[in-house]
């Protein structure tokens, strides 16, 4: 009985040790967990998250809040087990957020690119939409060109033909659209003043692409500074509420009309707004932040409804004019176009 008493501790104490052992190894797994939300028109620890120097700025009596998601990189089964169970939480494969051969550094690293991008683009849609529009800038002429003797450095582009030209990769898209050898009437201002050049593309490498002769670059000129402060945060997915409250914070009208804000979404430099991860979470985390609305990339709005949060309503957008209209409409007591499956 002895032997067999100590034999049944001793199995007992390894099965509990094993136990142990697979309740504490990692898994391929990442939780998502809701993370911080931030008030771009407000402070971060202590620093304004958007500034604007040499300009006068407006004060709002809402917000408008950007939403984020806290990953949890290393999960071991107890914790797979909470988050599966877990309504805020979400348990989803390693892979979807750390590609393979990808290490986590890497993956912070574009993350934080892609940060740096989502507010540039933020900048340019927003100055855009307040005046500023960007100019498509000859940087240098190709001695030898098709554009040699007509076009000169620092001439401002506005059309080719019919077509305005609203950006550097508008003009690529018409020129190459056409075979070498068309004839193209462009539009430029030069030192302020307006005129038009005929230039005749040349055909340029083995793919005889038409060309212009010409290095372009994008320009967007203002008297002021804009500036956006806030760290420990990456992806592009903030893109649309900077935008929104860089706009706010320029114009005199209150975008938010004292009301609480949320939302999410890429932008580009042409005001597209795109979808993002971890919308649940998102929608979480503006609900516990008090957010009255919620702004939903158009192409997350089925997820988005699966996941939906009682008491807050969402908004579908697919362009920042498409955003403008939603908090217009709701600040004035109307429903925005709300979120749909198809």
């Amino acid at each position: 009985m002895r032997r067999r008493g100590v034999t049944v501790i001793l199995g007992a104490l390894l099965t509990a040790l094993l136990a142990v052992g697979v309740m504490a190894a990692p898994l391929p797994y990442v939780v998502l967990k809701p993370g911080p939300t931030v008030n771009t028109l407000g402070s971060s620890n202590g620093t304004e998250v958007i500034q604007v120097t040499d300009a006068k700025t407006s004060t709002s009596a809402g917000q408008l809040r950007l939403t984020t998601v806290n990953v949890q990189s290393q999960v071991e089964l107890v914790w797979a087990i909470s988050g599966w169970f877990s309504h805020k939480d979400a348990v989803v494969p390693r892979e979807l957020i750390y590609p393979p051969n990808t290490t986590e550094k890497q993956v912070e690293e574009q993350n934080a690119q892609e940060w740096t991008e989502s507010q540039d683009s933020a900048v340019t849609v927003a100055l855009t939409k307040l005046g500023y529009p960007v100019q498509t800038v000859v940087k240098t002429v190709t001695a030898g060109g098709a554009a040699t003797g007509l076009l000169q450095a620092q001439d401002v582009i506005t059309a080719v033909d019919d077509t305005k030209i609203t950006d550097p990769g508008k003009l690529t898209d018409v020129v190459r659209g056409k075979p070498a050898g068309t004839t193209f009437t462009i539009a430029y201002t030069r030192s302020g003043k307006a005129g038009t050049a005929e230039v005749t593309t040349k055909a340029s490498g083995d793919d005889k692409t038409p060309r212009l002769g010409i290095e372009i670059e994008k320009k967007q000129p203002y008297p002021f500074k804009v500036t956006i402060d806030l760290d420990k945060i990456g992806g592009p997915s903030a893109g649309l509420m900077f935008t929104l409250g860089i706009m706010d914070k320029l114009e005199p009208e209150d975008l938010t009309g004292g009301k609480i804000i949320a939302g999410t979404g890429t932008i580009d430099d042409g005001g597209n707004v795109g979808p993002i991860g971890g919308i649940p979470q998102k929608l979480v985390g503006a609900k516990s932040a008090g957010a009255q609305l919620f702004l939903v990339p158009k192409d997350n709005c089925a997820e988005a409804l699966k996941n939906a949060v009682d008491g807050l309503p969402m908004a579908e957008v697919a362009t920042v004019d498409d955003a403008l209209t939603a908090l217009k409409t709701f600040t004035s007591g109307g429903t925005p176009k709300p979120c749909s499956a198809s």
